[in-house]
């Protein structure tokens, strides 16, 4: 678990990675990482050039449960982003989370618009740890209505869209977070301009389960 300090660093970069990436533009877009106390979260309308460390905001997951967020927040001096809600409940879900992505990118957010998850197209919708990208339906942002929407589209995944809205991908850690998120990405991108030529064939679901398998073993941290 990273201390505060680390943590803080790595937020930082990840923002300004994924603004260089064109995944997020502005001050949109958020993201977290658990911590010893809680986790750490970007503050509320800061673009990632003017990001820094001390801007950080730390949430106790005990004391936003039972107390709210006046006792969470007593020690910071700057708004947490408004999505604070959902990876609240996320990092209290779900303890194989250690980090949470949340973007507002193009093709992951024109298919929410069109409130579409992404069937199984392509074998590497394997990342996202299921045989498909779940869309949960629409709600206000900041709510705890969004949240209740997200756990349920993010069971048993790691990346779902929200509608009308954009992309949470969650992670071991920030830059496994940040990779999926990407990866989502191109997904959805590569499934939206498939769409312009016609429909595209769907793999089955055993087909998909070999995949999985197969993922059990694939990678830097699973034996490659």
């Amino acid at each position: 678990m990273k201390s505060v300090h680390d943590a803080a660093n790595s937020i930082v970069s990840v923002m300004q990675r994924l603004d260089a990436l064109g995944l997020n533009r502005g001050a949109t877009g958020n993201c977290s990482v658990r911590t010893s106390m809680g986790f750490l979260i970007t503050p509320s309308g800061i673009p990632p050039e003017k990001l820094t460390e001390a801007a950080m905001v730390t949430i106790s997951l005990s004391e936003a449960h039972q107390a709210g967020m006046g006792r969470a927040m007593a020690n910071s001096a700057a708004n947490p982003s408004s999505e604070w809600r959902f990876h609240h409940d996320i990092y209290l879900q779900r303890p194989d989370v250690n980090a949470i992505v949340h973007c507002h990118s193009a093709f992951a957010t024109s298919l929410a618009c069109l409130h579409k998850g992404v069937p199984a197209f392509h074998y590497m919708i394997a990342v996202a740890g299921g045989p498909n990208i779940r869309c949960a339906p629409y709600a206000l942002f900041g709510t705890q209505e969004l949240s209740n929407q997200a756990l349920r589209a993010l069971q048993d995944r790691k990346a779902c869209l929200l509608a009308n809205h954009g992309m949470i991908a969650v992670g071991r850690d920030l830059a496994d977070a940040l990779g999926i998120a990407v990866e989502v990405e191109s997904l959805c991108e590569q499934y939206w301009r498939a769409l312009q030529i016609g429909e595209p064939i769907i793999l089955s679901d055993a087909q998909m389960a070999e995949v999985m398998e197969k993922f059990k073993t694939y990678g830097p941290h699973k034996g490659d």
